[in-house]
């Protein structure tokens, strides 16, 4: 029996740190239907960062603020990602299984600031070349097929959450000779 139920609090304690295997692995697939463990463990992801976003609760639990987190960052061998962006237009609320891109366009984008990861307690120089859409197909929290079209930053996120699900860290993306060298003969803007 999984320990993150509904009434588990996911705390920095829970949260694997670079250098684990789990980290670097092709997680395995989840059996559709989801069993109600499946399903208990990605809402409890999601309110981990519904939490990490809450400015008191973060403080009270000494959260670091994440907007995506996939269940090999807690240790479990399961491809899915929970995803929460909240701002002042919207709120964005993803619990995914099994999610696979099928499309992207050409062009890319990347942060300005780089990106950074729960997984990884220090800072990380570098621009990651990411695609500015894609098109993903997963299965949703009840089991049903969904198909999701995302740009921009929401992109971004997604691709970061389907790396972990493939044993790849966002600094992987990063030129080794020069951080902040864009990839040529390609169309790529920043994001901001």
């Amino acid at each position: 029996m999984s320990k993150f139920t509904k009434d588990y609090m996911i705390t920095m304690k829970d949260i694997v740190k670079e250098g684990a295997p789990i980290l670097r692995k092709v997680v395995d697939e989840v059996q559709m239907p989801p069993t109600e463990e499946d399903k208990e463990e990605l809402m409890c992801m999601l309110q981990f960062l519904k939490n990490s976003q809450n400015p008191e609760i973060a403080k009270k639990h000494h959260l670091r603020a994440g907007v995506g987190l996939s269940a090999n960052q807690i240790g479990l061998n399961k491809q899915m990602f929970a995803v929460y962006i909240q701002s002042e237009q919207e709120e964005l609320a993803y619990t995914l299984f099994n999610p696979k891109i099928v499309s992207h366009s050409v062009s890319m984008t990347y942060l300005p600031s780089g990106e950074g990861c729960l997984s990884v307690e220090r800072e990380v120089p570098g621009y990651v070349p990411r695609y500015e859409r894609i098109k993903v197909k997963a299965f949703d929290i009840n089991g049903e097929e969904v198909v999701i079209r995302l740009k921009g930053y929401t992109a971004i996120v997604f691709q970061h959450e389907m790396d972990h699900l493939n044993g790849i860290m966002f600094y992987d993306h990063i030129n080794k000779e020069n951080p902040f060298k864009l990839p040529e003969n390609t169309d790529i803007q920043s994001l901001y």
